[in-house]
């Protein structure tokens, strides 16, 4: 009896020890939500504090875990994509992902750093985009930087974190999504105040052109999504604005994306559509002026005008099937 009382005891004390010296923050598991903050590697201790702060606003109390991103970070996932960093490369821009439920589609917020937006070049219409074509769903993501940064390399945190919890995104989607803000980002600073152009425009007619070939699949031919380009660029009212070279950059652009398997998603289309829903209801005074007389294409406005004379006709009521 005493013999069998010592095992009890010897295995009590090994669980406790387990539960309490090892503890599970310490696992990673793939279906663990907790939100991840990436934290730049060249950061000071007070620039860490200061954007852990940052970042941590909006979780309200809520427990997150955090990693260092580091230059070695920076030459995994994106030189691959045509980058050039080193080893060695410092990381300065940082991050928080927080899955978020089903269908809420993805949104990015950039937040200021002691009241200043240090993410001097991607905006966050291109941070969604990007996401998108990696192959991240449904989560807020957060970026921050302590010192000014184009705020390319910010996403390499959060493939990352995708990583570390057993979720790795496919790389060909990650070369395909460091291109489109490159490609994305260049074209708006080449617009740069010209009138009838907004980046929100821009990325609009991507994620409509993206829900387009999610439809079609990855049948879908490079005519194809040329045609769906010349489309999305009339749609937002880009046609005397968008130049035929940076055209040609957004069709290379989508048959990259098609290549990558972005396509290959089920859940592809319905972010895409989200994601324009978002960019238009954060753009209305942009978005508002397409739908008026003035701006509809005239075989619209012969439609209208047809359909209120038989209102007319029938006493303003018209049953369609």
């Amino acid at each position: 009896m005493k013999k069998l009382m010592t095992i009890f005891s010897a295995l009590l004390i090994t669980s406790v020890f387990s539960i309490f010296v090892v503890p599970n923050s310490h696992m990673v598991k793939a279906d663990d939500n907790t939100p991840v903050i990436t934290l730049g590697t060249s950061l000071t201790s007070s620039q860490r504090q200061g954007t852990i702060d940052t970042l941590t606003q909006s979780l309200d109390g809520t427990n997150y875990r955090t990693i260092t991103i580091t230059g070695a970070d920076l030459v995994k996932y994106l030189n691959p994509s045509g980058a050039d960093f080193t080893n060695n490369s410092g990381v300065w821009s940082s991050a928080l992902i927080q899955k978020t439920a089903s269908g809420s589609g993805i949104n990015v917020h950039i937040l200021p750093y002691n009241g200043h937006n240090n993410i001097t070049t991607i905006t966050a219409n291109q941070y969604k985009n990007a996401a998108l074509t990696a192959g991240i769903t449904d989560a807020n993501i957060y970026v921050t930087s302590a010192s000014p940064i184009d705020g390319s390399g910010a996403l390499a945190g959060v493939y990352a974190a995708y990583a570390q919890n057993g979720q790795s995104l496919n790389q060909n989607q990650i070369n395909a999504a460091q291109d489109e803000m490159n490609t994305l980002s260049g074209i708006t600073e080449q617009n740069k105040g010209k009138e009838g152009y907004s980046d929100a425009q821009l990325n609009n007619a991507i994620a409509g052109a993206k829900a387009e070939m999610a439809k079609q699949g990855n049948n879908i031919s490079n005519n194809d999504i040329r045609n769906i380009v010349n489309n999305q660029i009339n749609i937002n009212h880009l046609g005397d604005t968008i130049t035929n070279n940076q055209k040609e950059e957004i069709i290379n652009l989508l048959i990259k994306i098609k290549d990558s398997g972005a396509l290959n998603n089920k859940n592809f289309a319905q972010q895409a559509n989200k994601l324009t829903d978002q960019i238009q209801s954060g753009a209305k005074n942009i978005f508002s002026k397409f739908n008026t007389p003035e701006t509809r294409n005239w075989f619209q406005q012969i439609i209208d005008t047809i359909v209120n004379w038989f209102k007319g006709l029938f006493g303003g009521v018209i049953i369609y099937n």
